[in-house]
Order: C-alpha cells, then structure tokens, then sequence
C-alpha cells in the first residue's frame, strides 16, 4: 500500500511486480494502473521498517563509544582480523 502523503496513488494497494535494491534501500515496481509501470521507494509504502522503539540520546551514544573502546586495541585501532590501510 502506497503511504506517502503526496503520492498519487496514496492510500491504493498496488501489485509489486518485483524489488530492486539499492543504497538507500529498496524500490518496488509496480503495476500503476492507468500509470503503467512505477517504482516506489521502499519508505513510501507500507513495507517500510517501523521507526525506532527509542529515540537515539546522549547515554545511547556514550555507550556506544564504550562498547567501540572495549573492542579496539590499546591505540584505538582494531585488535586482531583485518587491519586498515589507512
């Protein structure tokens, strides 16, 4: 179901002919009726993903610099595996 507000199509079922993806996510084509064939982003249709349970905040990154720190080597490069070119 076509979600956007400002689409044409907003609020009709259409048939999903088949998915590409691509870096900002996904694209399905679909039969647009009178239309023909028209993609539609994955974030205007109701197959998007939900949004997030809670809002990323101050503490959530500071955790998250502390999990990068205990998993980093001693230099704040990576411990161990593949090392960077850089």
């Amino acid at each position: 179901m076509v979600t956007h507000p400002f689409h044409a199509l907003r609020g009709q079922t259409l048939a999903v002919l088949y998915e590409r993806r691509w870096a900002g996510g996904r694209l399905y084509v679909c039969e647009g009726g009178p239309l023909g064939t028209i993609g539609i982003p994955e974030d205007a249709t109701d197959r998007a993903p939900a949004p997030a349970a809670t809002a990323l905040t101050a503490e959530v990154l500071a955790g998250l610099v502390e999990l990068v720190a205990a998993i980093s080597g001693p230099d704040g490069r990576r411990s161990g595996g593949v090392r960077s070119l850089c």
